[in-house]
């Protein structure tokens, strides 16, 4: 499979479904409420059915893991893992960030990945043994050092509050120890900008496949790492994941698996 063809492919459509989100969303934003806190509009509908029906003709043999469940074919090897607007509470507000998230995983392995910021037109992209880029451009991860140079990232729990403790004891410690936190409201946006060393490290939990696939390629191939809160390999599927630069990384990781990990004792 010709990787860098069928990435630049994939560009064109989440481009192109990034225009009709913008046209949509000048006239009207109906909203439907999923769960606490979680909600969806016709305009996420339209564009995950722009994004299934152009990739399926991308790559026909291959299966959907999609947000809103335009799609539940599931592939034998290979699994389209889309959002078609990751921060949707952002989005109905006005606000950015949001972003269309698109990753191809072959079999356990995510291979190409396209994040697609809508608010400052920013395209990241990357595929398997690829650099990662934006717009053209290489990116990497930033050179800080440690914690106490970073910026960080995170984002609120919005429905499952199991871990709240741990969570604002976290919050705390990197408030005390680093350059500040940002909550941004779109993971897939706060991967990308780990990637092109914006922030230094990011983590959340309660998250979904489709909120962390492409960014898991975006950050490895800048030069960082993930792992789950347990410093483990189940962060695409296990709901939460840790993000950084290769320099932090192992402080970063140590200091919320010991506030948050399900080892925690």
């Amino acid at each position: 499979m010709d990787l860098a063809n069928l990435c630049q492919l994939v560009i064109a459509l989440v481009k192109n479904t990034g225009q009709y989100i913008r046209e949509e969303s000048a006239h009207n934003k109906r909203i439907e409420v999923k769960g606490k806190n979680d909600f969806v509009t016709h305009i996420d509908k339209g564009s995950e059915a722009r994004l299934v029906a152009g990739l399926s003709k991308l790559l026909p043999e291959a299966g959907f893991v999609a947000e809103e469940g335009t799609s539940d074919k599931k592939g034998e090897r290979y699994n389209w893992i889309i959002d078609p607007i990751d921060g949707t509470t952002n989005f109905i507000h006005g606000l950015s960030p949001h972003a269309i998230s698109v990753a191809l995983e072959d079999g356990k392995e995510i291979v190409l990945g396209v994040i697609y910021e809508l608010g400052l037109d920013e395209c990241f992209y990357t595929w398997k043994g690829a650099p990662a880029y934006m717009n053209g451009e290489k990116i990497s991860v930033s050179e800080a050092a440690k914690v106490e140079d970073s910026l960080l990232a995170t984002g609120f729990p919005y429905s499952d509050y199991s871990k709240m403790d741990g969570f604002m004891e976290s919050l705390d410690y990197f408030m005390k120890n680093s350059h500040g936190l940002r909550r941004l409201g779109s993971a897939a946006t706060d991967m990308a900008y780990v990637a092109c060393g914006r922030f230094e490290g990011f983590y959340e939990y309660g998250l979904k496949p489709y909120d962390v696939a492409a960014g898991v390629i975006l950050v490895q191939n800048a030069g960082g790492y993930n792992c789950d809160f347990s410093g483990g390999e189940d962060y695409i599927y296990g709901q939460e994941i840790i993000a950084a630069n290769a320099s932090i990384f192992d402080e970063f990781k140590g200091v919320i698996k010991h506030l948050m990990s399900k080892d925690k004792k």
